[in-house]
Order: C-alpha cells, then sequence, then structure tokens
C-alpha cells in the first residue's frame, strides 16, 4: 500500500495540525498556492514532495515549480493542477486516474467519467467559514481511496 498525502493553498502557513496529518506518509502532492519555500522543506522532511505553484505563487516559486504536473504514483497517473477551471482537456481520454487541484479552498472529493477530481481544500489561512484541511489517498492493489481530514485549529 502506498500513503499520499495531499495539500494545497498553504499560502505560507504551514500548522502543526497539517504535519501531524500527514506524518507517516509516503509522497506528498502539493496542488499551489504555496506562499514560502520553507513549506516545501517542511514537508520534505515527512516525505518527498511534488508540488505545482499556483497564482499567488510568483517569482522564484513560480521559477521553481510548474503550473502542471503529471506524476505516476504506484502505477496510478495524477495530474496535479491549482485552478480546476484552467483544466483545457478531459483527463479520461489521457489516462489519468486522479485530477489534484486546489484554488477554491473549497475541500472536495467526487469521481467523474472514472476520474477522481480531489480538492484537499486550504491547510493554510482559514478563508470564509470554509474548514482548515488536508486529504490522504491510500493505493492499494490498484484501488484508490481519498479521505479528508479537518484539522482542529
Amino acid at each position: 500500500m502506498t500513503t499520499l498525502g495531499i495539500i494545497s493553498d498553504t499560502h505560507g502557513l504551514l500548522r502543526p495540525e497539517a504535519l501531524d496529518a500527514l506524518a507517516g506518509v509516503d509522497l506528498i502532492l502539493h496542488a499551489g498556492d504555496i506562499g514560502d519555500r520553507a513549506i516545501i522543506t517542511a514537508l520534505e522532511s515527512i516525505a518527498p514532495v511534488h508540488a505545482i505553484h499556483g497564482n499567488v505563487d510568483g517569482g522564484a516559486l513560480a521559477r521553481e515549480f510548474p503550473a502542471t504536473a503529471t506524476v505516476e504514483i504506484a502505477g496510478k497517473i495524477f495530474f496535479l493542477i491549482h485552478d480546476i477551471a484552467a483544466l483545457d482537456f478531459d483527463p479520461a481520454t489521457r489516462n489519468i486516474d486522479a485530477v489534484i487541484y486546489g484554488h477554491s479552498h473549497k475541500p472536495t472529493i467526487e469521481t467523474r467519467a472514472e476520474v477522481l477530481y480531489l480538492n484537499p481544500g486550504s491547510a493554510g489561512p482559514r478563508r470564509f467559514s470554509l474548514p482548515v484541511t488536508v486529504a490522504t489517498l491510500e493505493i492499494d492493489d490498484g484501488h484508490v481511496q481519498p479521505t479528508l481530514h479537518e484539522l482542529k485549529v
């Protein structure tokens, strides 16, 4: 079994509760709006990280991290994009198993045309009345099981 930690919209704030929720994962995906390179460094102390930049990540972060990424993990293909509205192709036609995104700060798990769409919500500063969340995703024998985790902050 492979366990992924999925986080987004940290906006320069990495809460201890987020680190606790991601402890023990095999790999971390950050779906943008990192806010500070130190966030990635801290996450790398838990597990290797694949990250993309978001709309608030200018300068060095935008140069270091791509706008999108395709990552194969445990036989599954993940497409990372910050703003789902910018997705300009049908992931099912490219054999994408899961689209990981952020931007809205709204945690979401849904399946469309056999593709998982997962927004872990925001792990950074609280926005409006939305919860502060991260997600984990277990890949076991070809099956994918996502779980949202609300952080008690």
